[in-house]
């Protein structure tokens, strides 16, 4: 509830040196005030001082902390607010939240400090969902995405583009205001120029969705191939420890293992599915379905099969009518030394790491081919932000559409404001409150 005063333990729970208890709302200073001996006195903004923490109702001692306070103006939140540092482990950070709730505070929800942030135009709505991203951040393509949108990288290309598109709706305006004007309103042809090159900046944000939402989520990547083909000891040998089992008996695997890894620092999700064939076993059967659902699905299948033989008949036509894009990888290479396999094919032999700093490469650069994420530039890491796009995309074109057809440009111009909207949506000038629990639910408590 805006306008109570929130407190939550902002750090990880367990052992540890240091635990922070945060707190923000109005009555922030007041709080701590309560937590303190009677003659000690609050610390001046942004200033570490050292301080007693008691409990308000009995006195009792609970820690000596490390004690920052901020005013309004340049607080996270936009409120009062004070950070308590003190020891770590369970019990104590846990007393000291429970003495400010008992002072008068409320214990935060999810993403409430950094909603309340947002609503008090600390942030926009991109530089918060940064914030989130960085804190679930575990590849380095992806922190260094979210400290670009968090610094306004992405943000700053909307608005210029929102800026862009005022700019004609203010020219079109003039045309229909003041008609009689000695200038000559700006022609159809200059106006429908500037929108045909807002449309393109558009575009251009669009095009980085799928890398964004790969590099948010990690890239799928599907190995398949016939049973006992080597697709279990690639699996484990990508991730760098031993998680699904490796037996020669065909039909090990029954069902798909997915695991998360980084590779060459990029996000991946590893699926390795059961093997490929007309199975009698019904649970064999039921695991080669799912392995179906999976290829389908995949960004990137890796079929393995065994370096120095031919592919048979059912593996050629897997590689020919793949619904995804195929890596073909020769596995177990130590056994065919010699024997040439074809340049479109990766070989490995896991037991002395043969092929797979290529591997590695290879699937690098195909999930995240000329990456936008090694530069400064802006990626749509969210489904969100591609639907707002895209909303402002077809507007754009119903602008262009009812210009040429003739429309009345105040008729025409509706769709243009209707572009701008769903700029604003995207940084969160006009956001609808499911969206904004959609964003900060996601949040960790404290943060």
């Amino acid at each position: 509830m805006e306008g109570d005063t929130i407190a939550a333990i902002a750090t990880a729970q367990g052992a540890g040196a240091i635990a922070v208890v945060r707190i923000s709302g109005p009555r922030a200073l007041p709080v701590l005030g309560e937590l303190l001996a009677p003659d000690a006195s609050l610390p001046a903004p942004r200033e570490a001082r050292l301080r007693s923490l008691h409990d308000p109702g009995s006195g009792e001692l609970i820690d000596r902390a490390l004690v920052v306070t901020f005013r309004a103006s340049a607080s996270f939140t936009g409120e009062d607010a004070a950070e308590l540092s003190c020891h770590g482990g369970r019990l104590t950070p846990a007393l000291v939240l429970a003495a400010t709730l008992a002072a008068g505070c409320r214990h935060a929800d999810p993403g409430e400090f950094t909603r309340r942030a947002y609503l008090n135009g600390k942030l926009d709505l991109l530089q918060a969902e940064a914030i989130g991203e960085l804190i679930d951040a575990d590849s380095p393509a992806l922190r260094r995405s979210a400290v670009f949108r968090m610094e306004r990288g992405l943000s700053e290309r909307i608005e210029g583009l929102r800026e862009a598109l005022i700019r004609v709706d203010a020219l079109l305006s003039y045309g229909i205001d003041f008609p009689e004007e000695d200038e000559p309103p700006v022609s159809n042809e200059a106006i429908l120029a500037a929108v045909s090159e807002a449309g393109a900046r558009i575009e251009q944000l669009l095009r980085t969705a799928p890398e964004g939402q790969r590099l948010r989520r990690g890239a799928l990547v599907v190995l398949a191939g016939r049973p006992n083909s080597g697709k279990s000891s690639l699996f484990n040998a990508l991730l760098g420890r031993e998680r699904a089992i490796v037996t020669e008996v065909p039909g090990t695997t029954r069902d798909a293992l997915e695991a998360d890894t980084t590779i060459e620092g990029y996000p991946f999700r590893l699926v390795d599915t059961a093997g490929l064939r007309t199975a009698t076993d019904r649970v064999e059967a039921m695991g080669i379905e799912v392995a179906r659902r999976y290829l389908g699905e995949a960004d990137l299948v890796l079929f393995c099969a065994e370096a120095g033989r031919e592919l048979g008949e059912d593996e050629r036509r897997f590689l020919q009518d793949s619904p995804s894009p195929v890596l073909l990888v020769r596995t177990k290479a130590d056994a065919a030394r010699g024997i040439e396999t074809g340049s479109k094919s990766v070989r490995v032999a896991i037991p002395d790491g043969e092929g797979l700093a290529r591997l590695r490469r290879e699937l690098r650069e195909r999930a995240f081919a000329g990456s936008a994420a090694e530069e400064e530039v802006p990626l749509l890491t969210r489904e969100r932000h591609a639907r707002a796009l895209r909303g402002s995309t077809a507007a754009l074109e119903e602008f262009q559409r009812a210009l040429e057809e003739g429309e009345p440009p105040e008729f025409a111009s509706v769709h243009l404001r209707d572009a701008v909207s769903g700029l604003e949506e995207l940084v969160g000038r006009v956001s609808p409150d499911d969206v904004l629990d959609e964003v900060f639910g996601r949040f960790c408590v404290g943060k």
